[in-house]
């Protein structure tokens, strides 16, 4: 009998540590779930939240009207704009140190109304002329930079509404620019 309470001592100890060792993860994996669940319940509440927020608050009461950046009502109807595809203008550049270096570009001109392109067909050597002219006398540092190329298409706007005098061009936009 002394081996059975022995035993039986020995046994108890063991079925309250096994006991405690079972419990403990349990209780662990309690506080961590409901961590993890209190978290994503509240990243879903805030979405939620944003989202209404968006959908129904930020504007500025006029849901249904898109405005320009000006702060006027944007047209019902789109603006009446015209392209006219110049030809590929090819010109030899300066550089500093002397050796040959090319410039292709190829622009597209946007006009008022289309009803302009065939004067501005008439008036294309005038108007490839300025390029040229222009264009000869760049060097390539000109060219380096979004500020080079801004001044460019400043440049040639200006020359091409003083060359296409009864005509009025709104902006030079460019399609292609190499320079080798």
């Amino acid at each position: 009998m002394a081996k059975d309470k022995s035993k039986a001592d020995s046994e108890e100890p063991e079925d309250d540590a096994e006991g405690a060792e079972r419990d403990a993860p349990k209780k662990r994996f309690g506080k961590k779930f409901l961590l993890i669940a209190g978290a994503g319940a509240l990243v879903l509440v805030l979405g939620l939240g944003t989202g209404v927020y968006f959908l129904f608050f930020s504007g500025s009461g006029d849901t249904h009207k898109t405005k320009m950046a000006n702060g006027a009502p944007a047209p019902l109807v789109a603006p009446q704009v015209a392209f006219f595809d110049m030809p590929d203008i090819v010109v030899n550049i300066q550089t500093s140190d002397g050796t040959p270096a090319y410039l292709k570009l190829s622009v597209s001109l946007e006009l008022d109304a289309a009803d302009e392109k065939p004067g501005l067909q008439v008036l294309m050597p005038r108007i490839v002329d300025q390029f040229q002219s222009y264009l000869r006398e760049l060097r390539v540092d000109d060219l380096r930079g979004s500020a080079g190329v801004m001044r460019l298409k400043e440049e040639l706007l200006r020359r091409i509404n003083v060359a296409a005098a009864p005509f009025s061009v709104r902006d030079v936009l460019l399609k292609e620019m190499i320079v080798q």
